[in-house]
């Protein structure tokens, strides 16, 4: 173990202070009485996508947003978005904005509830082509979760297949030359005999959240890369009663959007502040100013 990544760890928890506490970031259209989860960005920040549940956070699907003229407009299905009963979740949009990355029931012909990866690329329209299932081994019998796609090409993601560590592991899919993929658990201690089954990844490679239930409820586990291997930096400051799920780090990989129960609400979107010196422009603002 790194003791001084540990140390300087502590001190930089110790820094944020007591206005690291989350708070509720999205405002009406995105939020509303359902549960939004799993929020992701273009580039420039101009369209929104996420995923909206029911309050009991079953029936997924998801919605794009866009800034136009000074706000978010309202949630509306994008073009690649599953027909009834398919169920869609987990967007995420690419660094370079050109492919979308979900999971989905859709390839599901017995109206199993099985996830599965799937990817859209950007056309020169603009728009989304037609959705592709990545093969196997990156998808298997069982779920995947939340695939996030590193600077390098590789795919973080979570899975219950068999052979792991847990009840779910977190996994690692690398691109190969001959167009296949080498599918690797990310192994202890990001993998273990609990059940972890969403990761994200920050762009610099250094910082992962990990989404894991090692007790009564699944929280968020953070951790930094020493240049060796993953370690445990504890949780992130959020509600103790209730789940959290879906984190997207800011660019800078200093801030933190996710979901989790508000009250009387349904899920909320929240941001945190992870570190100081965070870019406070993320997430990107809608406004006529």
């Amino acid at each position: 173990m790194n003791i001084a990544l540990v140390l300087a760890a502590v001190v930089l928890q110790a820094a944020a202070g007591s206005d690291s506490a989350p708070r509720r970031w999205a405002t009406s259209p995105v939020a509303s009485d359902q549960y939004e989860s799993s929020p992701t960005f273009t580039p420039d920040g101009r369209e929104l996508y996420f995923m909206r549940s029911n309050p009991q956070f079953a029936q997924w699907r998801i919605l794009r947003s866009r800034c136009e003229n000074g706000a978010w407009s309202t949630p509306q299905a994008p073009r690649f978005a599953a027909k009834p009963p398919g169920l869609d979740a987990d967007p995420f949009v690419s660094a370079d904005g050109k492919r979308l990355y979900f999971v989905s029931t859709r390839q599901n012909r017995d109206g199993g509830d099985a996830l599965d990866i799937w990817r859209v690329v950007r056309r020169d329209d603009g728009d989304w082509g037609e959705p592709q299932r990545l093969p196997e081994p990156v998808n298997s019998a069982a779920s995947e979760l939340m695939p996030r796609e590193t600077a390098d090409g590789r795919l973080f993601f979570g899975s219950d297949r068999p052979g792991g560590h847990g009840q779910g592991d977190i996994y690692i899919a690398t691109p190969l030359a001959n167009g296949a993929w080498r599918v690797d658990n990310a192994g202890p201690a990001v993998s273990t005999s609990a059940y972890e089954y969403e990761a994200d990844i920050s762009r610099d490679g250094t910082r992962l959240i990990v989404v894991a239930n090692r007790g009564t409820r699944s929280h968020l586990y953070r951790y930094r890369h020493d240049g060796t291997s993953w370690i445990e930096q504890g949780q992130v400051p959020a509600s103790d009663a209730v789940f959290q799920v879906g984190p997207l780090h800011s660019p800078d990989g200093r801030r933190l959007l996710f979901a989790q129960a508000d009250g009387a609400r349904s899920g909320e979107l929240f941001l945190a502040k992870l570190e100081t010196g965070a870019d406070t422009s993320w997430p990107p603002r809608c406004s006529a100013d």
